[in-house]
């Protein structure tokens, strides 16, 4: 059977849902690496598993999800793809007004790529959530739901609205952060330049992880993380050391972990800033194996190791204070010498 491609309905305020794959890009492998993960496969003969896709921007707004000349984004394009494997459907929207119980109850899991806050229009004008709506959202996981984030969704909903803000933005608030900072494990601080960067697979049976090696190196735009959650299952280590930049000054800390929010399942990746990355098959590896734990296809235990493997993790990077410069002396005019011409603008 042909496959046919439906263009986006990109009217402020819809939902658009896409159940045709797209073309996926040429993948690349991660850096230093040979090995081409696996993706766990889900018999076609189940029922299609719904998961929401919402990529609003109260924030900066990413490319990668971004529409452009009325296409789908480029993680939604990618995303077609891997559902159309998994046999998943995926439904993309950037209306925060949907969010309620009734609508939240028809999906077997939600995946973020979002900023700021969502309650606000904020940059790209999409309809924000209301207070309620952000609430069905955490009760909707805490009932037992399955929530999964990438990149940016820890860029959102920051505590006190500590994104405008200076010193503050490096300090952890435990359980004073925000309620859905809590909910999804940790907060974004900044990023430095994009690198390659090591990470240490710590479970490797956990789904996703099993053909990764015992680390690999990619490059991409990393977050610098905080207020990180005491019961994390750590999946990926950052090697944050040996990295380049003051925001990654600190000790090793988990790029990606899975967690129980009450009865649900929490997976989250800071994976996911560059097109590349989204058509490797790495991050596809990574993405699919969270959401496929999430939705409980894939069972994995998930016991709480993030002091064993990063007890350095709330040690955050120093604030990157600005100096300003010393004036220099004024220097004495110089002379002159005798009989010099005199320049024409001057007479």
């Amino acid at each position: 059977m042909k496959s046919k491609f439906v263009l986006p309905l990109l009217t402020l305020g819809a939902a658009t849902a896409f159940f045709i794959p797209a073309t996926p890009g040429t993948a690349a492998d991660a850096a230093g690496k040979s090995t081409t993960p696996a993706t766990p496969a889900t018999p076609a003969t189940s029922a299609k598993k719904k998961i929401l896709f919402f990529s609003k921007s109260s924030g900066f707004e990413h490319s990668v999800i971004s529409y452009k000349n009325g296409q789908p984004s480029w993680a939604e394009k990618q995303l077609l793809a891997i559902g159309e494997k998994q046999n998943w459907e995926f439904t993309f929207s950037k209306d925060g007004s949907l969010f309620s119980p009734d609508y939240l109850k028809q999906f077997d899991a939600v995946l973020f790529y979002t900023t700021g806050d969502l309650t606000s229009p904020g940059t790209d004008k999409q309809p924000p959530m209301t207070a309620a709506g952000k609430q069905a959202l955490l009760d909707y996981v805490k009932n037992g739901g399955a929530f999964a984030g990438t990149h940016s969704a820890t860029d959102t909903f920051h505590t006190d609205n500590e994104s405008k803000k200076g010193p503050d933005r490096y300090v952890n608030h435990g359980e004073k952060a925000d309620s859905y900072v809590r909910m999804i494990g940790a907060e974004f601080i900044k990023h430095g330049a994009q690198q390659s960067a090591k990470n240490t697979v710590i479970n490797p049976k956990f789904p996703g992880m099993e053909n990764l090696g015992a680390s690999f190196d990619l490059n991409e735009e990393w977050y610098s993380l905080k207020d990180f959650r005491d019961d994390l299952h750590v999946l990926l280590l950052q090697d944050s050391p040996a990295m380049k930049g003051i925001d990654y000054q600190r000790p090793a800390y988990p790029s990606t972990w899975a967690r129980m929010e009450g009865k649900g399942h929490v997976f989250y990746t800071s994976m996911g800033h560059r097109e590349d990355v989204w058509t490797n098959p790495l991050f596809h590896s990574v993405l699919t194996g969270g959401l496929s734990w999430a939705m409980g296809l894939t069972p994995a235990e998930i016991p709480a190791n993030i002091k064993e493997t990063a007890p350095g993790a709330w040690t955050n990077p120093p604030f990157p204070t600005e100096t300003k410069p010393a004036d220099k002396p004024a220097g004495k005019p110089t002379a002159k010498p005798a009989g010099e011409p005199v320049p024409a603008a001057a007479k």
